[in-house]
């Protein structure tokens, strides 16, 4: 490798620093709004490779949905059962 190749490297590097620098002011430089994140931010996120937060997945078992089923069905008995007997 040249020192050619070398240089062209640093300055290749050099701007996508100064880049990702002037992203990061104009994203923290700004008041931080309601809502949806900017572009900018999400950008910002992207460059310095931070990832995106991912949700966490709730499972619920077969036995888990069983019991809130069964649970249900016995509240909406009791609500029968305390309709029939108020009217």
């Amino acid at each position: 490798m040249g020192i050619a190749e070398i240089l062209a490297s640093l300055d290749l590097e050099i701007a996508t620093l100064e880049k990702a620098r002037r992203l990061i002011a104009t994203a923290t430089g700004a008041r931080r709004k309601r809502g949806r994140p900017s572009k900018a931010s999400s950008a910002v996120s992207a460059l310095i490779g931070v990832p995106a937060k991912k949700r966490k997945k709730n499972n619920l078992s077969a036995e888990g949905r069983k019991k809130i089923a069964d649970a249900q069905k016995r509240r909406w008995a009791a609500k029968r059962k305390a309709g029939a007997n108020g009217d």
